[in-house]
């Protein structure tokens, strides 16, 4: 590569890292690669060929986000390799919910300063994610950007595309009062409500070290564990039973995300005793003396996904999922309300 510019370079931009980064990461992007793929890295774009197979009605379903605040937690803890696991589980857990099947990844990571191991190691953990929901990491963007982000900060998004048959989108509005309501477990607390968390827990490196016996593990370890992808349950589940929602919970907890995936006839009546709420959050709650409202409205609580299938198929429906290597277990029911959300 004989592309060089000193005078850049004293700017801030060193554009010989960047072609360093590329050639470390080139590795973690092979894991990464299907069928369908039909260009390699360094192109204007990526190039994909969708397999039409079994699908007479190609609909595309994308979905966009990033990692937020977490990263705060990465860089004072220096591990870079499992943050982009979160960014492809925030866009691939969300195309799923109409019954998607992901195709493909990019992703944009926006630097202070161009540290090629650094960024190889963000691009393995969001290789790894792309592994988990069997797309492929076809391209993406890594930004120089000086004097807009501090040297060992960056920010860090993607984007994933999907396709589904438009005759099996599942669709909400096919729900009825005595529907049940399923949930599959989260690996914590995912990738949402960390403006919350580094509040309650006034985030630094030391506090991150501390060891707390109900977590099993220090504090930081626990905050920085990946977000569930849910991909091979969701799917294994739409081939074995009628899905009739799925709903992914973000940030905005439950009474945010489950009225998403409802009629405004209908309400989610879900069991308080029944909610497998995980120790990080009963943690959270005591530490930052947070209202149990609240934390419903601002955390997954352990729950990372509901589906709603039809009472006689809740025991198949659940051991589609729990075959997957998942947990899933009866959270509640359908009931002729507008409230949207009940916990009681």
């Amino acid at each position: 590569m004989k592309s060089y510019s000193e005078s850049y370079k004293k700017a801030g931009v060193d554009v010989t890292a960047g072609y360093k980064a590329v050639e470390l990461m080139k590795s973690h992007i092979a894991k990464t690669m299907t069928a369908g793929v039909l260009s390699g890295i360094g192109g204007f774009g990526g190039l994909f060929e969708l397999d039409m197979t079994g699908i007479s009605k190609p609909v595309l379903v994308s979905g966009t986000d990033g990692v937020g605040t977490k990263l705060k937690i990465a860089f004072l803890m220096d591990k870079h390799n499992t943050v982009g696991i979160d960014c492809v589980a925030m866009c691939v857990n969300d195309i799923i919910c109409c019954g998607a099947k992901p195709q493909f990844f990019l992703d944009y990571i926006a630097v202070g300063k161009n540290y090629p191991e650094k960024i190889a190691d963000i691009v393995s953990g969001v290789a790894e994610g792309c592994v988990q929901s069997g797309c492929a990491l076809i391209g993406g963007e890594t930004a120089e950007m000086p004097g807009f982000y501090p040297v060992d900060e960056y920010d860090l998004a993607g984007f994933s595309v999907g396709v589904v048959d438009k005759d099996k989108i599942i669709r909400p509005e096919t729900q009825k009062a005595g529907d049940v309501l399923i949930a599959i477990k989260s690996s914590g607390v995912h990738s949402n409500g960390f403006s919350l968390v580094r509040n309650v827990f006034t985030v630094n490196e030391q506090n991150l070290a501390r060891h707390f016996s109900d977590l099993g593990t220090t504090l930081g370890e626990c905050l920085l564990t990946p977000t569930k992808i849910y991909v091979k349950a969701i799917m294994n589940l739409i081939d074995k039973v009628t899905v009739k929602s799925v709903s992914h919970i973000t940030g905005g907890g439950f009474y945010e995300n489950i009225p998403r995936s409802l009629p405004k006839n209908l309400a989610a009546k879900i069991e308080r005793n029944a909610v497998q709420v995980l120790p990080i959050f009963e943690l959270i709650a005591r530490t930052g003396n947070i209202p149990e409202r609240d934390m419903f409205n601002t955390f997954n609580m352990g729950v990372g996904m509901i589906v709603c299938v039809d009472k006689n198929d809740a025991d198949k429906a659940i051991a589609a999922i729990n075959e997957t290597g998942e947990q899933a277990y009866v959270l509640g029911e359908l009931v002729e309300s507008e409230d949207g959300v009940i916990i009681c």
